[in-house]
This record gives structure tokens, sequence and C-alpha cells, in this order.
């Protein structure tokens, strides 16, 4: 296999050597001093997260999961799912935008409380965080041009194919530990994917049934999706490693959502014309 990566340089900061200064130490006033502690105190209880502020990082890129209204507003399903999360909780939620590859150190780094970002619970990610119960199914599948004559994964891996991932995703796991014989292309964005398959620079992108359905409809002029899942995956929230409390909490929001029904109205609400196409293929749908 033969790993092709597009990235970005990165500029590194460096420390500029500093002339010796000299300084004069003079007596404060103890009002003065006094006012800077309480300055210090206030600024301090300003940067302080506030205790029932619930900070979901997710990246809005991704509809109808993750993205943004008309207005520029976090909306999608994740974001009403954090949202009935944080009613649960009785916590204020807020949305953090982060590019998917930073979800997990913004995580861990105590930046973000959870992850609802379409994220598949994988071994390799459970041993940096934890995970929830799974709360979506789906599995990973191919979109390819219309005139090609690739049916399968297994057609897909040959020599001479190349094949797209996006970075960071499961489709790009897959290839990394699957494809064995065609060249792997890794790129940052899934709309640069599509359009590599679009025109021809490659044979066939490796990525999750929803996401592959929505680009086809997109582009069907020109693209096929070939949606029975070559691997099956699991999506759930990502918590802090550790942090039983949170996770029962998420757990039981998640037994109580499912319940009253919340995850079917999701499915009616944004992915309705998907439902009623997996029933007709006979797929099971996600949730």
């Amino acid at each position: 296999m033969h790993l092709v990566r597009h990235s970005t340089a990165r500029q590194s900061w460096r420390d500029h050597p500093r002339a010796p200064t000299t300084s004069v130490k003079r007596p404060i006033h103890p009002a003065l001093r006094g006012l800077g502690l309480a300055a210090l105190l206030a600024l301090a209880a300003c940067n302080r997260a506030p205790a029932n502020r619930l900070r979901v990082g997710m990246e809005l890129s991704y509809p109808p999961f993750e993205m943004t209204d008309e207005q520029g507003q976090p909306a999608g399903v994740s974001v009403d799912l954090a949202r009935a999360l944080g009613q649960f909780l009785g916590r204020a939620v807020e949305i953090e935008n982060l590019p998917f590859d930073g979800l997990i150190p913004a995580l861990k780094t105590g930046k973000i409380d959870v992850i609802i970002s379409s994220m598949t619970a994988t071994p390799e990610r459970a041993q940096s965080i934890d995970f929830s119960a799974p709360y979506l199914r789906t599995g990973l599948c191919l979109l390819v041009r219309k005139d090609s004559p690739i049916q399968s994964i297994a057609d897909a891996d040959q020599p001479g194919k190349v094949i797209a991932v996006k970075k960071g995703t499961t489709g790009h796991t897959y290839a990394i530990g699957h494809v064995r014989r065609a060249q792997v292309l890794v790129l940052d964005k899934e709309s640069s994917c599509v359009l590599e398959v679009i025109q021809g620079k490659a044979d066939a992108f490796i990525y999750d049934q929803m996401s592959t359905f929505k680009n086809w409809q997109r582009n069907a002029a020109t693209t096929r999706a070939l949606l029975e899942p070559f691997q099956t995956e699991s999506w759930a929230i990502g918590l802090r490693q550790g942090n039983l409390e949170l996770e029962h909490q998420v757990d039981a929001f998640l037994a109580d959502f499912r319940r009253r029904g919340g995850f079917e109205q999701l499915g009616d609400r944004y992915l309705k014309e998907q439902k009623e196409a997996f029933r007709k293929l006979g797929y099971p749908f996600y949730f």
C-alpha cells in the first residue's frame, strides 16, 4: 500500500534571546497591593468555566449531523442531541467547533467535556478516551464514478487504482490496515475526496453510508453509491477517561432519549429521505 498525504506546512515558534535588563524595586502601597490581588482573583474567576456548563466538541462540517444554519449558528442531529443531553443533565450547552482530528486532544486536555461529532468508537480511539453506549450504527462503503466497473472494495483494491480517504476517519484507518494493492490518497476534506472521484483522479472514496448516500445525491449524474457496507461501525459520545459519573449520566440519557422516541424524531427531521431509501434497499436504518 502506498500512502500519499496532502499536508500543509506548520509554522513553529522559536525563542528569541533577550538582552539582560535591570529593574528597580519600589515599595507598593498596601492599598494598591490589595487592589492588585482583587483584580487577579476577578480575572481568574472570569477564566474559570462555569461549573454547570457542558462544552461539546464537534466539527461543524458534516451535514445533516454537524453544520451551521443560515445565521451561522450550530445546527443538525448532533447539535440537537447535545442540547437534549444538556437539558437532561441540567447544564447549559456550549458548542465548540473544532477540526475532527483535534477533538480527542481537546477532550484530553480539558478544553471540552464530551465529543458528539459522528465519531466511531474504535479500539484505537478507546485507548485514549472512553465512549458511551452506541447511539447509531452505520458502515463503510464506496462512492465511485457512474461509469466505473467497480462493484466492491475488492474491485477497488487493485494495482493502478487510487482510493481516496478523509484524514483521521475510520475510512482512513481501514485503508491503512486493509488496502494492499491500490494507492491510498489521504485528503483533509470530504469534498476534496468526492471531487477526486468526479474528476477521475480517484477510483473510489471510502466513507460512511450516510455521507456516501448524500454525496451520490448531490452528484447523481457523475457518481454511483455502493451502499452495502463492507465494515460496520458504531457512533458513540466521547468522554475523558475515568469520568465514570458523567459516563453513567450520558448512558442514562441515551437510553431515556431512545425510549421517548428522540432518535426517531431526529431521523424524521433530518434524514427522512435516507430513511425511506434504506427501507427500500432493505438496509437497517442508523438509529
